[in-house]
């Protein structure tokens, strides 16, 4: 109750700070861009410490501090030498990335040895190939992220049933239950997410001019999220209009995106903006945006990769998005199942870390957060002062 009151205060104070900014006309003019700023920049601040999401069957989240082990536990789960595998949707971006080093990191503290990581592609019948492949491995715990939740949910079931505990990141088996059928789902706040791509959008259009978005047009319970963050927020700055939207479903998110927009530029010229579900298909925003010769589009997404750290580095087309931390959420993905494998009880089953908001002035130390190491010089060398 306490974040609703809290969201609902933060959309209130945006709406009569919008009304008063737009009253005097429709024209942009310095002091409407200014209190469209304030109002963005009050809103983010107010949505800091928060997490907007809610788990895949409605549960309220957890923090990362609930992950925490004892040495005690430590100790315990060094002594049971388990196997771990780690099952992925695809491995294709530097999220993926950052999730199996966060993992491989805590599990080599923890004792345990990872068998297997496979990446299916985005391809639901590669993935059930890959559970069947990785169950005669014969580990205690799959982490991994379904790529289809009915496709895949008799694959995981035959592990569940094989007594193998399973952790999910960000998205769930259709029918199964937290405590039940699985030990925890760890995730961002995807809708918090979705939420900060808006403001920062809104903020750097001036909180004005038409807009396409290009989702993800598949049953994936996180981007869902990102996009009713993003429609839900964008619907209180009254100047800004959604004029079309284009779904995509991979695995070429990159280039189904860039098709996308090559049609949503030709068909609307007067396009100021795009949203795109992740930092993916937002590669593919920038390429047909550079092809149109539409440098000056403001594009917002979701995700810090190297490529839109790039374009925020040298402060072209990507004007903000909303970070997750996959690094973290891998570590916490370990402990989780490692907890399991002990009999812990009380685990939570759903933990979820909240949005960081990115743009051209932090994207060097986002980074650092995000990633736990410097940005790479191809980020650190171009970064326009």
């Amino acid at each position: 109750m306490k974040k609703s009151i809290a969201a609902l205060a933060i959309g209130t104070a945006l709406v009569l700070g919008l009304g008063a900014c737009s009253a005097s006309g429709t024209g942009a003019t310095s002091s409407d861009n200014t209190g469209v700023s304030a109002q963005v920049d009050a809103a983010l601040a107010a949505l800091k410490g928060q997490v907007l999401s809610v788990g895949p069957n409605g549960e309220k989240p957890s923090g990362f501090d609930t992950t925490t082990l004892t040495d005690a536990e430590v100790t315990k789960i060094k002594a049971g030498k388990f196997k771990a595998a780690i099952v992925m949707h695809y491995a294709g971006n530097d999220w993926s990335t950052a999730q199996v080093e966060g993992l491989k990191s805590e599990f080599t503290r923890l004792g345990i040895e990872v068998v297997a990581v496979t990446d299916a592609n985005f391809k639901p019948e590669q993935q059930v190939s890959d559970i069947e492949t990785v169950l005669a491995l014969k580990p205690d715990l799959i982490v991994s992220i379904p790529t289809d939740p009915v496709a895949t949910a008799k694959a995981y079931a035959q592990a569940r049933d094989a007594g193998v505990k399973l952790v999910f990141m960000d998205n769930v088996p259709a029918g199964f239950v937290g405590g039940k059928d699985y030990v925890s789902v760890v995730s961002a706040d995807n809708k918090g997410n979705g939420v900060v791509s808006a403001h920062l959008l809104a903020k750097a259009l001036g909180g004005k001019g038409k807009i396409g978005l290009v989702f993800h047009d598949a049953d994936f319970f996180v981007t869902k999220q990102r996009y009713e963050g993003f429609k839900e927020t964008i619907a209180l700055y009254p100047g800004i209009e959604i004029v079309e939207e284009k779904g995509i479903g991979g695995p070429d998110f990159a280039g189904d995106a860039q098709a996308a927009t090559t049609a949503l530029l030709t068909k609307n010229p007067d396009l100021a903006g795009i949203w795109g579900v992740w930092d993916v298909p937002a590669e593919g925003i920038m390429a047909a945006a550079r092809e149109s010769g539409r440098t000056d589009i403001k594009i917002a997404t979701e995700d810090l990769g190297t490529n839109v750290a790039i374009a925020l580095a040298k402060n072209e087309l990507i004007v903000g998005l909303g970070a997750q931390s996959p690094f973290d959420q891998g570590v916490a993905e370990a402990r989780l199942g490692a907890a399991s494998l002990i009999g812990k009880t009380g685990i939570p089953t759903f933990v979820a870390l909240g949005a960081l908001p990115v743009t051209h002035e932090n994207v060097l130390d986002a980074w650092k957060q995000v990633y736990h190491i410097d940005a790479p010089a191809s980020i650190s060398s171009i970064y326009k002062k």
